[in-house]
This record gives C-alpha cells, structure tokens and sequence, in this order.
C-alpha cells in the first residue's frame, strides 16, 4: 500500500481544515488507517485510527470532540476532518497502513509522505 497525505496548510485558531490520505493498491480496504502527528522537538503521537470498514473509530483525548476521521473505500481515501483547531495542533501529520488496530506509530508498516498543518494564534 502506497499513501499520499494532503489537505495541510495555514489556517487561524477556531478554524477548520480536512486531511486526505489517498492509498493506492487493492488492499486498501483490508486495513486500518491511522493518522498521527508531530510536532517540532516532540515525539510523533497518535491522532486518530478507523477500521476496514469504517465503522469503528478511536481518537486521541487531546482531539476527541473536535476531529473527525472517516473513510471511502471506493475511492481508496481516508479523511481527517479537523475543527476548532488550536496552535497546539500544529505539527506534521502523517497517514499510516497496519492489518490490525493499533494507536501505536511502532506497528504501522506503510506510510505517507505527511502534511504540515499550521495553525496561528
């Protein structure tokens, strides 16, 4: 499985961006994706994880209530919708293949490229 992140940018606190993991291969849909960030001097940290199919979710507690991840499999996508975005949000993320669920970057064998997300005061 190949990934490619897009979607970062800047954007001012309280705002809105969405993150897409596009996956080539025709396995995509066997395997949980994950997003994960990290931010300058910091150590990479999970963000969000979905299921094969989409119907089973886990986020971290810093962005519980405020981002979304969901996933069209006939498009091979995954989707990291991220609102009221804060400074502390700012970092690179990054999209990631495992065959089983897992919120640690440790276990996932592919990943993508990353996006910087910006978020100013």
């Amino acid at each position: 499985v190949q990934l490619q992140a897009s979607g970062g940018g800047l954007v001012q606190a309280g705002g809105s961006l969405r993150l897409s993991c596009a996956a080539s291969g025709r396995t995509f849909s066997r395997y949980y994706i994950g997003w994960f960030r990290q931010a300058p001097g910091k150590e990479r940290e999970f963000v969000a994880v979905i299921s094969w199919g989409g119907g089973s979710t886990s986020y971290a507690d810093s962005v519980k209530g405020r981002f979304a991840i969901s996933r069209d499999n006939a498009k091979n996508t995954v989707y990291l919708q991220m609102n009221s975005l804060k400074p502390e949000d700012t970092a690179v993320y990054y999209c990631a293949a495992d065959p089983v669920y897992s919120d640690n970057s440790a276990t996932y064998d592919y990943w993508g490229q990353g996006t910087l997300v910006t978020v100013s005061s």
